[in-house]
């Protein structure tokens, strides 16, 4: 390897030296000098603007990550993983009665509050969404250059929502007549067609 790599007599010899040694191989080994190389710096001692000579990680001595606290162990913290009043009771309803009592009153809390959360969409306000969403795409349209293009099919679109919208206002509004005759059965009676 030493042949491959082009090294001189003197950087082989030096850096055989440091093999029988034991010490660790240098960084650099200039090729005609013969001076020692400067003593390592401590390791708890910052370095001072020294170029970064080698991409291999920096490694901490045994010491170092022995004073700190990697080597603590968490201490062990035992915790209830479950009510174990609950577990007698449920085996004693198991046994007394073949079922799981608990299980069935979770799974009808469970459909009652999906029934309770979704309320019904009130359509009218479907249909004034979607009447919007197409007058923002035909905008859209128009502002790309093919607004003739789809302007018939979205206007045709939005005069359809708009008389099943005032079908449905008809009918709220002859409800909403009942309902207040309803109430005032003898009083004021107005004349719808007036």
């Amino acid at each position: 390897m030493m042949e491959e790599s082009k090294l001189t007599r003197f950087q082989r010899r030096y850096l055989m030296d440091c093999v029988k040694r034991g010490d660790a191989l240098p960084l650099q080994c200039h090729p005609t000098s013969s001076k020692e190389p400067a003593p390592a710096a401590p390791a708890f001692s910052p370095p001072v603007c020294q170029p970064r000579l080698s991409a291999k990680p920096h490694l901490r001595p045994a010491k170092v990550c022995q004073a700190g606290d990697a080597y603590t162990r968490e201490k062990f913290k035992p915790r209830a993983r479950r009510d174990l009043e609950k577990e007698k009771q449920r085996l004693q309803n198991i046994l007394a009665t073949g079922k799981d009592v608990v299980e069935q009153k979770v799974k009808q809390m469970l459909v009652q509050t999906k029934e309770e959360e979704t309320p019904e969409p009130d359509r009218f306000e479907e249909l004034v969404n979607e009447v919007q969403e197409r007058r923002e795409f035909l905008a859209e349209m128009e502002a790309l250059g093919q607004g003739k293009k789809y302007q018939r099919i979205v206007l045709t679109e939005i005069s359809q929502k708009m008389r099943e919208m005032e079908i449905m206002d008809k009918k709220r509004s002859e409800e909403m007549r009942e309902i207040m005759m309803k109430d005032f059965p003898g009083g004021n009676k107005c004349n719808p067609h007036d």
